[in-house]
């Protein structure tokens, strides 16, 4: 489990340090994503984005599981 959790840990510094080169290729503003501005309101849920995060995840799972 403490395996895991490590690298879940790695995972998540290396997206975040990847970030701002992820979002001058579009990642977080993609067709799909659901953005609402109103006066004093912004609501926006990255669907597509999302899905995306998803798969590629779950693909990095599989194949360290091998």
């Amino acid at each position: 489990m403490a395996k895991w959790l490590v690298i879940v840990g790695i995972i998540f510094i290396l997206v975040g340090v990847t970030w701002p080169w992820l979002s001058r290729l579009g990642m977080g503003s993609l067709p799909g994503d659901i953005h609402i501005e109103r006066k004093g309101f912004s609501f926006y849920f990255p669907v597509t984005t999302s899905i995306i995060v998803s798969l590629v995840l779950s693909l990095v799972f599989w194949i360290f599981r091998k």
